[in-house]
């Protein structure tokens, strides 16, 4: 088979529908596409595949993309919502053509539109209340009932339109519908509204000007045509819009441009829908828009996700026709992929447990040298202090350990990570008999590196010097729901979604142990914590005074198997990577809870 044949079979439908279009002249093979986010909350994960579709059609067809902000709603719309998706879009990697546009840019000229299907008889005012034309719509199997106020005559449809627009009428007093079909299959062809009066807000942007505002339906298409956009990618829950899409560009003779409809992006173990996340945010169950356990794009910004994962992840999901439900574990492994190659790795104890090496000197500290990253001999070395008392996991000692434990126990030795084999001689007990020092020797025969000992140990622990160490806070985020889809379940067994949140979705550790190296670690700096998983310095919380990490994910999904979960069916299974073979491999329970330790 051909390169050339298997690119063709690694299109996408759209890719497929664009080449198409390109090689057939339509448009005169131009290609502009348009992203048209509503101003009223944060981008989140599914609209970041969306970004990545739309900008990269026009990146690879040299076409243009245009961000236009749908901002046909002022109840809803506020300045600080469009400054962040602004913000998310350059932050994904991505720039839009010329200047931000939006529909209210075409307030006036979709004034204009009304007008002429006015005219052309194409469109009346209603001035019954929206439950009674609700009623009127019928059902999918009978037709709806005309309004009484259908057959109005042009000049009192041309009047009491001005009227609505110069604020001369109560909201919900009188909307504008077009005149199509009321027996129509197509629901939304049973004289949809085009506009409606809204005078008692101002507008984030025109201020009190308008009294009216279009409909999305009469808006998006409308301005589309204006921008002389090609394809105007949606979501498959616009489907049923597209024939008034297209009869009302028809109508009114203007560019046409072509709505496409693709699946959007289901992520299990979150929800997507702007009002349940405002609810979570109002009712203070998570710490804002970018807690790092909402799927916003500012949460997992903060949460220590990379642009370039969240592209690879969205390009993985890929383009479909059919809705489907993602495994986040799937964003877990484009992340995991992403800092495995890029970040340093150090040493931190989340929950100490101090050790004494009772046959090191006092006084002696040795200086180290350990590599940042083996992906990466870039990124360098960097110096260690080794000293008498250090810091390991209290997960990393076992007084009764069976004998496939692998980490310290009384009477074993394990290596200490590019340092010296320890042996555990004394375990020291407070009055209630909790566990609060081990007295261990150290073999000067074992420097990693100079090894001269003969001894082979399978357990190698991560470690902190004790005089050297510098304290954190580090906050260890998982999953906000417990159930797959949180709605779905929610309406299986008639509970508010918000019953399954995960109550084990943070765990704040304020006594934490990092070595000294993180001491100049910046906000939004990622790190590998050796055997424990991929950290970032939080933005919110992190002063001058007080380092606060988050826990951006494990370094392997222990979720799926504590849960019993598997990956779905006809989903990228995250888990079939090629394994390499690792010289130092160690034993299943040689690492603090239930996770590998990193090859390093």
């Amino acid at each position: 088979m051909s390169t050339a044949t298997e690119e063709k079979e690694s299109l996408n439908f759209i890719q497929v529908k664009v080449e198409q279009d390109i090689a057939n002249k339509v448009n005169d093979g131009k290609v502009q596409t348009r992203f048209p986010p509503e101003p009223n909350g944060y981008l989140h994960i599914g609209h970041a595949k969306s970004i990545v579709l739309n900008f990269g059609i026009a990146q690879q067809y040299q076409g243009d993309c245009n961000l236009r902000f749908d901002d046909t709603n002022p109840v809803t719309e506020k300045t600080m919502y469009v400054d962040s998706i602004k913000r998310d879009i350059q932050w994904l990697g991505y720039q839009w053509s010329g200047d931000v546009k939006y529909t209210s840019d075409y307030f006036d000229q979709l004034y204009e539109y009304a007008v002429k299907l006015i005219n052309a008889g194409l469109a009346y005012v209603d001035d019954q209340d929206a439950e009674t034309i609700a009623k009127q719509k019928g059902t999918p199997t009978e037709p709806g009932t005309e309004s009484p106020f259908r057959d109005r005559t042009l000049a009192e449809n041309l009047q009491l339109f001005e009227e609505m627009k110069d604020g001369k009428h109560p909201n919900g007093s009188k909307v504008l519908r077009a005149k199509i079909d009321m027996a129509s299959s197509n629901m939304h062809l049973r004289d949809p509204y085009l506009y409606r009066i809204i005078n008692d807000v101002p507008h984030h942007r025109t201020g009190t000007k308008w009294s009216i505002y279009p409909t999305y339906d009469f808006a998006h298409g409308q301005s589309d045509s204006i921008e002389e956009v090609t394809h105007s990618l949606c979501t498959l829950e616009f489907a049923a819009h597209r024939d008034l899409y297209d009869w009302l560009i028809a109508r009114l003779d203007i560019f046409p441009s072509k709505q496409t409809e693709f699946a959007r992006l289901n992520l299990s173990y979150t929800v997507m829908s702007k009002r349940k996340l405002l609810q979570l945010v109002e009712e203070n169950i998570v710490d804002g828009w970018d807690d790092p356990r909402m799927p916003t794009l500012s949460a997992l910004r903060r949460r220590g996700y990379t642009p370039k994962s969240i592209r690879n992840f969205a390009d993985k999901v890929g383009v479909a026709k059919r809705d489907n439900l993602i495994d986040v574990a799937l964003l877990e492994h484009s992340i995991r992929e992403d800092l495995n190659k890029t970040t340093a790795r150090v040493m931190a104890v989340l929950k100490p447990l101090k050790v004494v090496i009772t046959n090191y000197p006092e006084d002696k500290v040795e200086t180290l040298v350990l590599e940042n990253s083996p992906e990466d001999a870039t990124l360098g070395v960097r110096d260690v202090p080794f000293s008498r008392e250090i810091y390991i996991e209290q997960t990393d000692f076992m007084e009764d350990a069976p004998r496939k434990f692998f980490r310290l126990a009384p009477d074993r030795e394990v290596r200490l990570k590019g340092a010296y084999i320890i042996k555990c001689e004394e375990v020291i007990k407070d009055e209630a008999g909790n566990i609060t020092e081990l007295r261990c020797t150290y073999d000067p025969n074992s420097k990693s590196g100079e090894d001269t000992s003969g001894k082979k140990v399978k357990g190698v622990l991560h470690w902190v010097s004790a005089q050297h160490a510098i304290n954190a806070e580090v906050r260890l985020y998982d999953r906000l729901f417990s159930v797959e889809e949180p709605s779905g379940q929610a309406k299986k067994e008639e509970k508010d979604f918000k019953d399954f949140i995960n109550p084990t979705s943070l765990e704040i550790l304020s006594d934490c142990k990092l070595e000294p190296s993180l001491q100049s670690a910046k906000q939004g700096e990622r790190f590998q914590f050796q055997r424990l998983g991929y950290f970032c310095v939080d933005t919110h919380y992190t002063t001058e005074d007080k380092l606060v990490f988050n826990r951006t994910v494990s370094l392997k999904d222990s979720w799926a198997k504590k849960n019993n979960n598997q990956p779905k069916q006809n989903q990228p299974n995250p888990n079939k990577q090629k394994k390499k073979k690792d010289k130092n491999k160690k034993g299943k329970n040689d690492h603090p809870q239930g996770q590998n330790p990193a090859k390093s």
